[in-house]
């Protein structure tokens, strides 16, 4: 047997068992991620004495309208808290990658003085703490009498440096220069340029930015907390917040709500998970 053919045997003897362990972590790794989530939607559908019983259930129940009803009843804005939560964060997603896009855009095609310089700038603020931010908050949506309002947390929720920095890099790799170039000389103007050519091509990394930021958006529990006081604007990581420690409510009662909550998520990333990898991986492999 020559040397290639015994590398090649030696090789593939390697490759079965480095499979097996590899797949045997992602599915043991997988399987501990989703526990969590999957006792949740469990609980959502038994009584408090069956939750708090010994061993736990592990297959649903017949109380989820039960449990339902009564989180309704301790928490009637519960509904509109929902709808809150879901236009605030599909509000913050759309100027996200309008604003975003604009950005890396005019950072990628465009050339201006210290360039290179605002763009650092803009990564900078990356590395901030988000706690540095806080007092500023108040105080500012205090002047501007924003308090106990959606705007509080869209308006500076609108861009931010995280999507600048992918839209640049991804616009910079999939987007050739001559092609803009090329619409500017047959007269279609900058803004122009950006909607009917650059914006159309951003598919993959606007899909991978918009369930980033919703996600972000609709978990917002510490920009929530600074900026909502009254009960009728409280989104729902403060109105689950508020039923944790309350020795009134069940337990499933909270997981009812806590599965509501990530409902809209699940139906999301399904829909949009394709479109996530797309852009994860866009520009990874280049030819």
């Amino acid at each position: 047997m020559s040397n290639s053919n015994r590398a090649k045997n030696k090789k593939e003897w390697w490759e079965l068992p480095v499979a097996i362990v590899g797949y045997s972590a992602i599915f043991i790794g997988a399987f501990i991620m989703l526990l969590p989530f999957w006792y949740m939607m469990v609980y959502a559908t038994h009584t408090n004495t069956d939750i708090l019983s010994v061993p736990p259930p592990i297959w649903f129940g017949e109380h989820l309208m039960a449990n339902v009803n009564d989180l309704i009843s301790r928490k009637p804005l519960f509904w509109r808290s929902l709808g809150l939560s879901l236009w605030i964060a599909a509000a913050t997603t759309a100027l996200n990658l309008f604003f975003c896009s604009l950005a890396g855009y005019a950072f990628s095609m465009y050339e201006f003085r210290h360039k290179e310089k605002f763009f650092g700038a803009v990564l900078a603020t990356m590395l901030l703490p988000g706690f540095v931010g806080m007092i500023p908050t108040i105080l500012l949506m205090s002047a501007l009498d924003w308090m106990n309002t959606t705007r509080a947390l869209i308006v500076p929720g609108a861009c931010g440096a995280l999507g600048i920095f992918m839209m640049r890099q991804y616009i910079t790799q999939a987007i050739p220069r001559e092609l803009v170039e090329a619409a500017r000389m047959d007269g279609c103007s900058e803004f122009g340029i950006y909607l009917r050519i650059v914006l159309p091509l951003l598919g993959p990394a606007l899909g991978t930015l918009g369930l980033i930021t919703f996600i972000g958006s609709y978990n917002n529990f510490a920009g929530a907390l600074l900026v909502l006081r009254q009960e009728e604007w409280l989104t729902l990581p403060l109105v689950l917040r508020s039923l944790q420690g309350t020795t009134s409510v069940t337990a499933g009662a909270i997981s009812a709500g806590a599965a509501i909550t990530v409902l809209p998520l699940l139906i999301i990333f399904i829909i949009y998970s394709r479109r996530l990898i797309e852009g994860l991986t866009a520009g990874a492999v280049k030819g």
